[in-house]
C-alpha cells in the first residue's frame, strides 16, 4: 500500500474538551464544558474504526446512524453530519450534553476495548452547535397532513421527540406545557451550567418548525382533561407529565424553613432565575452551608447550583459509598473539582431547628456497607451509637421523584402501578384507554433524557400505526 493511501495510525486517547476552571466557574451559571473546535471534532471523529457491525447504533435508544455522521465530521462535511443526526434525533444540541453516552453508545465502542472510546455525544454536540452558530438549520421534505390531530401532554424530552417524529409523519400535532416555558425537565430541573436554557429554546423552535404547536401554561386535568381534548378532537393523545413530585424521606424536622425539594430548589433557580435576583422577583435561601441528600445527578445538581448561589461550604450526603453513587462519574468530579464536601456511609435521621423555625443544623448516622440488596447494590446498616451533627443553614432532599398524578387522577380508566406510573405496553406505550398513550418518566419512574426519548420515539411509531388504521 503506498504512502498515501496508507490510513493514519489511530490515536488512542481522545480529544480533551477544555472547560472552565473549577474555582471561576464556581461562581458563575456559563455553561462549564466549552466543546471541541473544528480542528478537535475532525481528529476526535477520524479515530473511529467505521466497523461494519456498528455495535455504537444498538446502543442508542433513538436509532442515531452514528458511524455515518462521524465519518461526515471527519470529512469536515458538519452540515450533512448534523442532517445525518436529525433524521433520528430532534434534540442533538440537548443529548449531546446531558446524554450518559459513557453508558450506553460510547460503552460498546470497539475502540474502548483497547483504548478510549470514540467520543460520540461530544461530537454530537459539535455538530448541533455548528449548526446554531451557522444558522443553517435545515427541514426535512414534510408530507402531505393526513389530517389527524394529536395532543402531547407534557413538553419534556419525551413529549418534544413524539411532536417531531409525528409531525415529520404528517400529523397535526399540538404539544401541551403547564409551566410558562417548554422543555419540562430541561428548563426547571437541569442547571444553565450544564445545559443553557437557550440551547433548549432554539431545539423546541425546531420541534415548531417541523410543524408542531405548542401551548404553554396549559394544565392538562385543570385546564382541559384528556377526556375533553379527545371531545375536541384529538384523535390520539401521548402523556409525557414526567415525574416531578418529590420524595421526602419522612424524618424529624423536614417541614423547617429552609428545607427544600431539590425539584422546589431546582425550579426556582433554573426556570425562575433566583440566580439573577432581584432581576428576577424569585428568592430562595442559601445561606454559608448547605446540606445536599442523595447521590444521583440531581443532587450533583442542587449541589452544585448551591454554590453558584453563594454558599461556602456544601455538604453531599449520601448513605452508600461513592462507587454505588448513581451520578454519571462526569458529575461526580465536576462537583468535587468545585469543591463540594462529599460525606459518603453518611444518612440524616433529623433536621434540628432553631426558635424561630428555621434549620440550624442536620444530624446523620455513620454506615457501613452491608449484603447485596435489590439493585444489586450493598444494603447500608447504621453504624451503632455513630450520631452526629453539622451546622447548616439549607437542607435539599435530592433522594428521587414520583409520577405527577395529575392526569392520573382526572382521567378515569387509565390504569397505573401503586406507584402511580401510568402502565403502558413497553414498546408501543398504549395504555388501558384506546388511543391514549404514555412514555418518559410518568410511566417508567424518574430516568435519563435519552430513555426518555427513546420512548417518545417508539410511541410515535406505534401512534402513527393506530392512526392509519382503517
Amino acid at each position: 500500500m503506498s504512502e498515501e493511501r496508507a490510513k493514519p495510525r489511530i490515536q488512542a486517547k481522545r480529544e480533551p474538551m477544555e472547560q472552565q476552571d473549577p474555582h471561576v466557574r464556581r461562581h458563575n451559571f456559563e455553561e462549564v464544558a466549552l466543546g471541541f473546535t473544528e480542528e478537535q471534532a475532525v481528529r476526535e471523529a477520524q479515530r473511529c474504526l467505521s466497523c461494519k457491525k456498528q455495535p455504537c447504533v444498538s446502543g442508542c435508544p433513538v436509532e442515531i446512524d452514528i458511524p455515518s455522521f462521524v465519518s461526515l465530521v471527519g470529512e469536515r462535511r458538519f452540515d450533512d453530519a448534523i442532517d445525518k443526526v436529525r433524521e433520528m434525533n430532534s434534540l442533538p444540541a440537548i443529548c449531546g450534553r446531558v446524554c450518559p453516552q459513557e453508558d450506553q453508545c460510547e460503552k460498546l465502542c470497539i475502540l474502548g476495548k483497547k483504548w478510549e472510546p470514540v467520543s460520540i455525544g461530544r461530537l454530537e454536540r459539535f455538530v448541533a452547535d455548528y449548526q446554531m452558530k451557522t444558522g443553517k438549520t435545515s427541514v426535512p421534505e414534510m408530507p402531505a397532513s393526513t389530517g389527524k390531530k394529536v395532543a402531547v401532554v407534557g413538553s419534556g424530552p419525551a413529549g418534544l421527540t413524539v411532536a417531531g417524529d409525528l409531525a415529520k409523519l404528517g400529523h397535526q400535532v399540538t404539544v401541551f406545557e403547564a409551566l410558562h416555558k417548554p422543555g419540562g425537565v430541561l428548563v426547571y430541573g437541569i442547571p444553565e451550567f450544564r445545559l443553557p436554557k437557550e440551547t433548549v429554546r432554539k431545539e423546541v423552535e425546531y420541534i415548531e418548525k417541523l410543524g408542531a404547536k405548542v401551548v404553554c401554561n396549559f394544565v392538562v386535568g385543570k385546564t382541559r382533561t384528556i377526556e375533553e381534548l379527545r371531545e375536541e378532537g384529538f384523535d390520539a393523545v401521548f402523556v409525557a407529565t414526567g415525574a416531578g413530585l418529590p420524595y421526602f424521606m419522612n424524618i424529624p424536622g423536614e417541614n423547617l424553613n429552609g428545607v427544600y425539594s431539590a425539584n422546589e430548589f431546582l425550579t426556582r433557580s433554573n426556570l425562575m432565575k433566583a440566580y439573577e435576583f432581584p432581576k428576577y422577583d424569585t428568592p430562595i435561601k442559601v445561606g454559608k452551608r448547605v446540606a445536599v441528600v442523595g447521590g444521583g445527578n440531581v443532587a450533583m445538581d442542587s449541589a452544585r447550583t448551591a454554590m453558584r448561589l453563594g454558599a461556602d461550604e456544601v455538604y453531599c450526603i449520601y448513605r452508600r459509598s461513592r462507587a454505588e453513587m448513581p451520578a454519571r462519574e462526569e458529575e461526580i468530579e465536576n462537583a468535587l473539582e468545585e469543591e463540594m464536601i462529599l460525606r459518603e456511609l453518611t444518612n440524616p435521621v433529623r433536621i434540628l431547628g432553631d426558635d424561630k423555625g428555621w434549620v440550624k443544623e442536620i444530624e446523620c448516622i455513620k454506615m457501613q456497607l452491608g449484603e447485596p440488596d435489590a439493585s444489586g447494590r450493598r444494603r447500608p446498616v447504621p453504624v451503632t451509637d455513630s450520631e452526629f451533627r453539622t451546622p447548616v443553614d439549607v437542607v435539599v432532599m435530592a433522594i428521587g421523584q414520583g409520577p405527577n398524578p395529575l392526569v392520573p387522577s382526572t382521567t378515569p380508566g387509565l390504569k397505573t402501578t401503586k406507584w402511580g406510573n401510568i402502565i403502558a405496553a413497553e414498546v408501543s406505550g398504549a395504555t388501558s384507554l384506546d388511543g391514549v398513550f404514555a412514555g418518559g418518566d410518568i410511566v417508567t419512574g424518574a430516568a435519563t433524557v435519552i430513555l426518555a426519548m427513546g420512548a417518545g420515539r417508539t410511541s410515535a411509531r406505534a401512534i402513527d400505526d393506530y392512526l392509519r388504521r382503517p
